[in-house]
């Protein structure tokens, strides 16, 4: 037992705490070499800041929040982005999407006008735009945000087809058909304007529609599915 005590006394006196002599640490039972090393490699350490919070920060957590189907806390972590840098256009667009999909027109409105004015206006922004009039039921703010986007781009494939779609659920198919006919084929045309007749349940209209489609495009699976789904 004696022999343990001393045992354990020599281990504290040659590991013993160590003591500060100015604004050196010395630590006891190894060379100063050593001492420096330890020293250098802690300092790193104990200096290192957290990373600021930026713009792209938000707009991560932001996405994170809309995989999750979070499109409340998507949105508030856009706003902030925002706050930090009032132009990025990547979070002008999710944010806007997210004010869509919650049905805050008024907002999804200015933020899509927002957009467009910081992509100097880029068709498929006057897309989202003429769409979201769509969903609240605003039917010529719509159509002059589609005619807008047409204009900037007069091939660009989402404002014609949304436009198209629109036209032909009011009853305006041959207006909507020429404007599917300018980004489609001949057989996707048909399918979106069956589509849209299977939507409003005019189901036999949209039969012969998808059968058109098929005959013109044997290989549109689509259409194919559909189709045998309304027999």
């Amino acid at each position: 037992m004696r022999r343990l005590i001393a045992l354990l006394l020599l281990l504290f006196i040659s590991t013993g705490c160590g003591h500060s002599t100015g604004n050196n640490t010395t630590i006891t039972g190894i060379s100063s070499d050593q001492a420096g090393t330890i020293q250098s490699q802690r300092n790193p350490f104990e200096t290192a800041q957290d990373p600021p919070i930026t713009a792209d920060t938000h707009f991560a957590a932001g996405q994170l929040a809309e995989t999750q189907g979070d499109y409340a806390g998507a949105l508030k972590q856009y706003k902030e982005a925002l706050k930090l840098e009032p132009k990025h256009k990547r979070a002008l667009y999710r944010q806007a999407l997210c004010l869509s999909q919650l049905r805050k027109f008024p907002e999804a409105v200015s933020s899509w006008k927002k957009y467009i004015e910081a992509t100097g206006g880029e068709a498929n922004g006057y897309s989202n735009l003429g769409f979201c009039h769509e969903l609240a039921g605003q039917i010529d703010e719509a159509e002059g945000a589609y005619l807008r986007g047409i204009e900037r781009d007069p091939k660009n494939v989402s404002c014609r087809t949304n436009y198209g779609l629109m036209l032909a659920r009011l009853g305006r198919t041959a207006e909507g058909t020429l404007q599917l006919q300018a980004v489609l084929t001949p057989a996707e045309v048909h399918y979106n304007l069956a589509s849209v007749l299977e939507h409003q349940n005019r189901k036999e209209a949209a039969k012969a529609e998808y059968r058109k489609a098929i005959e013109l495009d044997p290989k549109l699976i689509d259409a194919q599915t559909r189709l045998s789904a309304l027999q």
